[in-house]
């Protein structure tokens, strides 16, 4: 476990940008930001997923450099986040039966988890299991060692994605030149610093609007019950403006954030809100919230159609987070797609337990609450012993002090002036090498007698 002394260094692959961060957990338990760097990564991943080996290793060198400048250490260890839009969730039931009523013991049950983690997925690997409730007949139990029972059935979350997922990221780390302390599954790191226990055991879904991606989660009974990925985000939004507009994305972005609802109650007097766009042309606001409200809606209507069925159980509603979650009136546009009235919080600010140190600057808009999580997530010290900016002067300080002998010709060079050592005249050429001999070890001795003292 980290101590307050130890500092974690996380890294988040986003489709925007690779980012990386380090922290350091202080005596209340609370992570204080030390140090946070980011770079576009639109040239090199796509939906979560490494698109390009070599850009993307290039750019974890770049930012975790920064991360080590900020720090002034070296970094040996990273933590690393999974997610994309391979990463979902199946269900595996696993059914026994016995010949006369059997006592459960915890080998029967690791012999069903190892069953289930021999389920061969095409082209997928199977990252996390979360074991769900055991049913004996028509009865949920959630824990069925030391129970007598003829038949059982063993429920698993099986929590996978594309195999290629966690091996390029392994590539790409480790061809930046460092190790990967764990590879942790970000969308169950964010469940855990987002949610509080009533949420979970209550039962809830936590939506995380990224920018090409949405990820849904529900949990209930303190458990993860489905896992989903949708591949359309945020970043949809801002294409479809700057299609539909003509206008450069950076220039679609501007506007979507400065004016952009995902439900728009009063569009009478939006329609003669003028906006001016590049090239001295304008539009009006309403025909700008009609576009960002067409793709909110098909957002919003695929997570419904993920949480429907099991909306009756999700009593603390459903929590947003995200980037995308933070576009205003995001709440009524879900209450009017759906036509529920159901409890919805949108995540704002930073979590609870993140504190940012001086002279660092973090965006609290909720788009980086997935690598502070995988920031709080770790618990091993991400740094060598010896400063980066300081290694040569420590090394120096503490390397053991030697005479080493020398040949005549290599020593001479380096000896001190004679004239400045007992006011001898140098030695010249034309004498005895006895005496030569003689007369070098004199000069030596002083020159050593003089420093001692």
């Amino acid at each position: 476990m980290a101590t307050e002394k130890d500092i974690i260094v996380a890294l988040e692959l986003a489709t925007t940008s690779i980012r990386a961060i380090a922290g350091q957990r202080m005596p209340d338990g609370s992570m204080q930001v030390l140090a946070f760097a980011e770079e576009n990564a639109s040239n090199c991943i796509r939906k979560g997923i490494i698109d390009n080996i070599d850009k993307t290793t290039q750019a974890i060198s770049r930012v975790l450099g920064q991360i080590g400048l900020q720090l002034g250490m070296t970094i040996s260890r990273i933590y690393v986040g999974l997610s994309g839009q391979s990463l979902h969730s199946v269900q595996n039931r696993i059914q026994r039966s016995f010949a006369e009523k059997t006592q459960i013991s915890n080998n029967m049950i690791d012999q069903l988890m190892d069953t289930n983690r021999g389920v061969v997925y095409t082209d997928s690997e199977i990252l996390e299991v979360i074991p769900q409730e055991y049913k004996v007949g028509n009865r949920a139990v959630p824990d069925i060692v030391g129970m007598q029972v003829e038949q059982m059935e063993a429920n698993f979350l099986n929590i996978i994605a594309r195999s290629s997922l966690s091996e390029n990221i392994e590539k790409c780390v480790n061809g930046a030149g460092f190790e990967i302390a764990e590879l942790l599954i970000t969308p169950l790191t964010l469940g855990n610093c987002i949610l509080n226990a009533s949420e979970k055991r209550s039962g809830c879904a936590l939506v995380d609007i990224g920018a090409d991606t949405t990820t849904l989660k529900i949990y209930s009974n303190n458990i993860l019950r489905k896992l989903v990925v949708i591949p359309m985000g945020a970043g949809n939004v801002t294409m479809d403006i700057a299609n539909c507009l003509t206008i450069e994305t950076e220039e679609a972005e501007a506007l979507k954030l400065k004016y952009g609802r995902a439900w728009l109650e009063d569009h009478d007097t939006a329609q003669h809100n003028l906006l001016q766009l590049s090239h001295g042309r304008e539009i009006s606001e309403s025909r700008l919230c009609d576009i960002i409200e067409a793709r909110y809606e098909e957002i919003l209507r695929n997570v419904w159609a993920q949480i429907e069925d099991d909306s009756d159980k999700l009593t603390s509603g459903i929590v947003f987070t995200g980037g995308g979650a933070q576009m205003r009136y995001l709440a009524e546009a879900f209450q009017q797609i759906t036509n529920k009235s159901k409890q919805i919080r949108i995540v704002k600010g930073l979590p609870t337990d993140i504190c940012i140190g001086s002279n660092i600057y973090v965006p609290d808009n909720g788009r980086l609450n997935s690598i502070l999580s995988l920031l709080l997530q770790g618990d091993q010290n991400c740094i060598t012993n010896i400063p980066a900016h300081n290694a040569e002067e420590e090394a120096a300080i503490t390397a053991p002090v030697t005479i080493e002998q020398k040949t005549e010709e290599d020593t001479t060079d380096k000896l001190p002036n004679t004239a400045d050592v007992g006011n001898e005249e140098p030695e010249t050429t034309n004498e005895e090498p006895k005496k030569k001999k003689r007369k070098f070890w004199e000069i030596l001795k002083g020159a050593l007698t003089e420093d001692e003292e």
